[in-house]
């Protein structure tokens, strides 16, 4: 018989075991844990409609960028990882020499927010893109500068802007300017042509009988005359010059750099597109004619509003003249 524990041999070595079990468990447990985590991460990349990048600013290389770069730019990330060109080809021309200047002003200002540039995309798109960015100040001395930021896709908000724009400055009746936008303009114009002592002339157009055209066709050809009035506005006068409805058959126009005798070419060729204008209600055929005052700056006028009253004062004395005609003042 032998005296003692018969465990005794093997009992040191069941805690060394025991330690190497629960290490290797609880090493098992972290890597789920992290790859649990890899594909959080991942998943919420793929879902932020929103493209993530990192630039090594001395290499010109991008480090990483996430998925949505695919979905907003329509090319191959693996492309991009391997060329950076690969975006800055995407940028559309005119925003090319903005989008790195302000690139480059990272490096003094540390973040830049305001970055707004367009691109286009694989398709051909236009799309507009918000692309905050940011410096690695943590860097060790001798580290590589490394630009991180995130772009996002604000083309919809680019749309709604302009339309909300469009909404603000325009008559939606005859899409020429409304009265806010289109005197806006004309202040303008009228502070550029006193500072640098250049011609400008302002017409009123008035159509006449217009109250007749409503009770005798309907207020739904009026219409049509105010919108083919805007066109014909559109038609006659030069690049440059100021259209607007500024009332309800009443509309203005802004002739900037014009000596008062081209002023009066371009309202007789107005007249004349207008007098050749023909409608047509139930079978029978009208046309229409419209009455104008034209004036131009003087060097007693301190404001447009004395160009204003002047232009309005010959548009009612042309109505009082017998309508259809042009008269100066």
């Amino acid at each position: 018989m032998i005296n003692g524990n018969p465990k005794d041999h093997t009992s040191p070595q069941w805690p060394e075991t025991a330690q190497t079990l629960l290490a290797l468990m609880h090493a098992q447990g972290e890597v789920a844990r992290l790859s649990e985590r890899e594909q959080l991460l991942n998943t919420l990349l793929v879902s932020v409609n929103a493209v993530l990048w990192a630039f090594n600013w001395e290499t010109r290389q991008v480090l990483y960028v996430s998925p949505a770069y695919e979905r907003i730019f329509g090319h191959s990330a693996d492309l991009l990882l391997a060329d950076y060109n690969q975006w800055r080809d995407s940028i559309y021309p005119d925003d090319l020499e903005y989008a790195e200047r302000s690139l480059a002003e990272v490096l003094v200002k540390g973040e830049v927010e305001d970055r707004e540039y367009r691109i286009i995309d694989a398709d051909g798109h236009l799309r507009w893109i918000s692309d905050k960015c940011f410096i690695n100040r943590q860097a060790e001395p001798g580290q590589p500068v490394i630009i991180v930021g995130i772009a996002e896709d604000i083309t919809d908000k680019k749309r709604l802007e302009t339309e909300l724009q469009r909404l603000a400055t325009t008559d939606a009746l005859t899409r020429s300017s409304n009265r806010r936008h289109f005197f806006e303009g004309a202040h303008e114009e009228f502070e550029l042509a006193r500072q640098h002592g250049t011609p400008l002339s302002f017409l009123m157009l008035d159509i006449d009988d217009f109250k007749v055209i409503n009770d005798t066709y309907g207020h739904q050809e009026g219409d049509n005359v105010l919108q083919r009035i805007a066109d014909s506005g559109r038609a006659a006068l030069r690049r440059g010059d100021l259209f607007g409805r500024i009332g309800g058959e009443e509309f203005a126009a802004v002739f900037p750099g014009c000596t008062p005798e081209m002023a009066l070419q371009v309202a007789e060729r107005l007249q004349r597109e207008i007098q050749r204008l023909s409608f047509e209600h139930d079978g029978q055929t009208f046309g229409i004619t419209v009455s104008q005052g034209l004036t131009s700056l003087n060097d007693a006028d301190e404001s447009l509003d004395s160009l204003f009253a002047r232009a309005d004062a010959a548009m009612y004395q042309a109505k009082r003249d017998g309508k259809n005609r042009i008269v100066t003042g």
